[in-house]
């Protein structure tokens, strides 16, 4: 029976480990798990969701609070088209995240930054240009086009030196999305180099409506190879969403996909940004804990555990230090359900949202526990320590046991 590791991942001339770890923001996916992935021969994502927070976290910056200090005259407006981002600073975060990746890669891999679409951060087409010219000048490998359907991304990095060197791909949920990416695209004279296709079981947001369970992966990745060789385009296809074993990656690289993306699997490792704490409660997730919702104010629906602490959490809209949600017109739809409940709730000392979430605090607080379909059977994949809780892998043990096992099977830590 056949394994991951028969196959390999080709860009050109450089042949990769088929295994691309996705990109889990705020900074789930580290830096140093990025690497790993790189080290081991395949592909690591970063994440660029709230980078100078990030890069306060990680280099002593000062962004957030700078920025809240600048708009503290504010806080209680619930008008927040003033709320900006200088964009020097912006850049400045970016090169910082990426560049320090970038000096300590080791190993035949790449290393990737996703970029999403979604976070529009009260300029959506100035920022995202930012970021993503940002990502090249401090030298990635490649970026992943990520959360909407990036009609415009390809032109606002096309006049950049590094524009046709880079590895560029999006990630996409339908063929038709695809079709529409290349044909608005096409001006630039630029192929993407790989394109994602994410199914309706991956983690985070999803690019289905409520309606998601009626689609399959599997099917998704047929029309799309089927698309692709009608038009005679050769581009790699790595699908994602509930590739759970190295046996359901070959399964997908025998029907013609280039790699796989994962990312479940790598959340309880010791690279992995989650708390500790926080890996537990995916380690303990049954089935039942799974849900769907719509309290993303991106207005895309999000997988994730029923009891995380974000979901009805009344926290006061936080964008005078974060906004990264707010449209090109300062709004968002976590400040409008937050409103509707301080109205309905006059004197309340606090109150509760369950309509939307202000994701910026709690994503960046890790309190909204996002997570892929088979997240329930991580706890399939260790051992349980003395005191009961489960014992955390390496991420070289997960790609490794993703890269050479058969039949279904997962391997447990020594």
């Amino acid at each position: 029976m056949k394994k991951l590791d028969d196959f390999r991942l080709m860009f050109g001339n450089r042949e990769l480990v088929p295994i691309m770890i996705g990109g889990m923001g705020v900074d789930i996916s580290t830096s140093g798990l990025a690497l790993e992935a790189a080290r081991l021969g395949g592909i690591g994502h970063i994440s660029d969701a709230m980078i100078k927070a990030v890069s306060d976290t990680k280099f002593n910056t000062s962004y957030v609070k700078e920025k809240l200090q600048r708009y503290k005259f504010n806080v209680a407006n619930s008008d927040k088209s003033a709320v900006q981002f200088r964009l020097a600073e912006l850049a400045e975060a970016t090169r910082l995240h990426v560049g320090k990746t970038m000096e300590s890669v080791r190993g035949a891999g790449m290393i990737f930054i996703n970029c999403m679409e979604k976070l529009t951060m009260n300029a959506p087409k100035e920022t995202l240009a930012v970021r993503l010219r940002s990502a090249l000048d401090a030298g990635i490998d490649g970026i992943t086009l990520a959360a909407g359907l990036h009609l415009g991304s390809f032109s606002l990095m096309e006049d950049h030196p590094r524009f046709r060197h880079a590895k560029l791909g999006i990630i996409v949920s339908s063929a038709r999305a695809l079709q529409l990416f290349i044909r608005k695209s096409a001006r630039t004279n630029r192929l993407p180099d790989y394109v994602v296709v994410e199914g309706p079981l991956a983690g985070g947001h999803l690019g289905f409506g409520m309606d998601w369970a009626k689609y399959e992966l599997s099917n998704i990745v047929t029309e799309v190879l089927a698309w692709l060789k009608n038009e005679k385009l050769d581009i790699p296809v790595i699908p994602a969403g509930g590739i759970f074993t190295g046996s359901d990656a070959v399964r997908y690289m025998e029907m013609g996909a280039a790699g796989v993306q994962v990312a479940t699997r790598f959340t309880v490792t010791d690279e992995c940004g989650l708390p500790d704490k926080v890996k537990q409660e995916y380690f303990k997730a049954s089935e039942e804990d799974v849900e769907v919702n719509e309290t993303s104010p991106t207005g895309y629906p999000m997988r994730m555990l029923k009891n995380s602490p974000s979901i009805g959490a009344g926290t006061r809209p936080n964008c005078e230090a974060y906004g990264y949600l707010l449209d090109a017109k300062g709004h968002c739809s976590y400040i409008e359900a937050y409103n509707k409940a301080v109205e309905a709730n006059p004197g309340a000392k606090k109150v509760s949202v369950m309509e939307k979430t202000c994701l910026c605090t709690h994503m960046r607080n890790f309190d909204t526990w996002t997570c892929g379909h088979y997240v329930y059977r991580l706890k399939d994949t260790t051992t349980k320590n003395e005191d009961g809780s489960y014992k955390s892998l390496s991420a070289e043990h997960v790609f490794k046991d993703y890269q050479f096992s058969v039949n279904g099977q997962v391997a447990l830590p020594a």
